[in-house]
């Protein structure tokens, strides 16, 4: 028997191998320009002895979607929060189509695993709120909240207020209120960690399609390996806190993925590999 499996495996390395051979991001030549650049962050929580990120350093490419994994308290959400404008006092630098990034941006969209909805504010007028900001007309704005709400599936839950929604509900409600700016970096921290794992499948195959007809930039947070694989171009690999980026792999798969990808010898490699940067980080001593 194990000598039977090990030429499988060994096919199943040379695809992934020949894939990522082929990707112009995995031999550090992308086709895209870097759209957000972290280079050399270093943060320390003000007060506190709390050093969050050591030495970042992460390109993610305009048009891609680069998925952030590692171990808990790594600092994967203190780099968002400072690619989004939230934090300041960081060495090293962050830049957006190459200018500093100081504080929120309007082409910066940012999605937090916390509701965020307005309590007095229906889901459509929740959504709308953006482009309201923007000045659109009334009835132009109305046809595109209704048609963002159908996108996540809440059109019948349009007039409903937050506290009639359920927690994931509106979270879906915030997803559809940020995307529907279309932002040219979208920032998702942990944005389906409260959903029940069915929800969290389907959100993940509509923001991947609504990526992918946008070509929006997206960075995304997961605890999620399977998560980072089905929707990612790349995974960046983050250590043991105070964080740095250890290693960052190419998903070579093509689209659209479809759910039978997880069943496959190439899919099993790639979760392997990321889940023992995981498990390794996560048990290294001081």
């Amino acid at each position: 028997m194990a000598g039977k499996s090990a030429p499988a495996a060994n096919g199943a390395e040379s695809a992934v191998a020949a894939r990522q051979a082929q990707s112009p991001a995995a031999a550090g030549q992308p086709d895209r320009p870097g759209l957000l650049c972290v280079a050399g962050v270093s943060y320390t929580y003000p007060g506190t002895h709390t050093h969050a990120l050591d030495d970042a350093s992460l390109t993610v490419h305009e048009g891609e979607f680069v998925s952030v994994v590692g171990p808990s308290g790594c600092g994967k959400s203190t780099l968002v929060q400072a690619a989004a404008g939230l934090i300041t006092g960081y060495d090293g630098a962050i830049t957006f189509k190459n200018e500093p990034i100081e504080r929120p941006h309007p082409k910066i969209g940012v999605v937090f695993q916390e509701d965020s909805t307005f309590p007095w504010r229906t889901a459509r007028r929740n959504v709308e709120f953006g482009l309201e900001m923007q000045g659109m007309p009334k009835k132009a704005r109305r046809d595109r909240a209704m048609d963002m709400l159908g996108l996540v599936g809440l059109a019948k839950f349009a007039d409903h207020y937050p506290s009639q929604l359920s927690g994931g509900m509106k979270q879906r409600v915030t997803i559809a209120r940020t995307l529907i700016t279309e932002p040219a970096l979208l920032l998702m921290d942990e944005p389906f960690g409260a959903l029940d794992e069915q929800t969290r499948m389907l959100l993940g195959e509509e923001l991947l399609r609504i990526q992918q007809d946008l070509r929006q930039t997206v960075l995304f947070i997961t605890h999620s390996i399977s998560e980072a694989i089905m929707l990612s171009d790349r995974v960046a690999l983050m250590s043991r806190g105070p964080g740095r980026i250890k290693d960052v792999i190419t998903i070579g798969f093509p689209r659209p993925r479809q759910p039978d990808l997880a069943s496959t010898p190439e899919y099993g490699l790639q979760s392997a590999r990321i889940w023992s940067s995981i498990r390794e980080e996560s048990l290294r001593q001081e």
